[in-house]
């Protein structure tokens, strides 16, 4: 009897691994990933009304080039100011991808307001009136609308470049801009937090090209910037 169990079991194991053979015939379990890099930079300027070259990029699936299965895709429109992005994708024979992203910001050199803006270092934060400096200089970003403008941060990168927060936490905003100079908030955003400024006073100098900011926050905070346009 004991026998006749032994002959069974192995009879068994024998035929569960004839179907287990039978069904990985031809699959290793290996993959190979891609590789995908991005020449020149992931952000670009470029003059509005020109033609926009993409610095390229390289993808390798196992130290073989494959640069040409490479998707490509993208909202530019250099006939237009704005910020644009372009997307790369490359996708193994197993359904995985390796994803790579460029900005490329359209400016109309031009234009008396739109452009890239650098703080003044010696801006301060005024905190329930404690005051902090800047401490630093930090890009921003102004945009022409048509009617009005968008301003990449309203904080002068407080939080997004000065903490190291991130974009979501960048103030973004649309402002009027009288022919005195004055400045008026239309509306404000920050993603992170989900809220806006209380309110904004400024104006701009034409002469100079550089605004004079203080946007008020969260009822205790006050940002007072001054930002030129490089």
């Amino acid at each position: 009897m004991k026998n006749k169990i032994i002959t069974i079991m192995l009879a068994a194991t024998a035929l569960s691994l004839a179907s287990c053979d039978k069904e990985t015939e031809g699959v290793t379990g290996i993959t190979i990933y891609p590789v995908l890099e991005l020449e020149g930079e992931s952000t670009i300027f470029v003059d509005k009304g020109t033609a926009f070259e993409d610095p390229g990029y390289i993808a390798t699936l196992d130290g073989e080039d494959v640069s040409d299965q490479v998707v490509v895709n993208s909202d530019i429109n250099t006939n237009t100011s704005g910020i644009y992005s372009i997307s790369y994708t490359i996708t193994n024979s197993d359904g995985f991808s390796k994803n790579a992203s460029r900005t490329v910001v359209v400016l109309d050199p031009s234009d008396e307001v739109e452009g890239v803006y650098t703080v003044d270092a010696n801006s301060y934060r005024d905190y329930s009136g404690t005051v902090t400096k800047y401490g630093a200089s930090f890009d921003i970003l102004v945009i022409n609308k048509g009617d009005y403008y968008y301003v990449d941060d309203l904080m002068g990168g407080w939080y997004c470049q000065r903490a190291g927060y991130g974009s979501k936490y960048a103030m973004e905003g649309y402002i009027a801009i009288a022919d005195d100079g004055s400045i008026e908030l239309l509306d404000s955003s920050v993603a992170g937090w989900g809220d806006s400024a209380d309110d904004l006073e400024g104006t701009y100098d034409f002469a100079t090209h550089t605004f004079d900011i203080v946007t008020y926050y969260a009822g205790v905070i006050e940002f007072h910037f001054t930002m030129t346009k490089n």
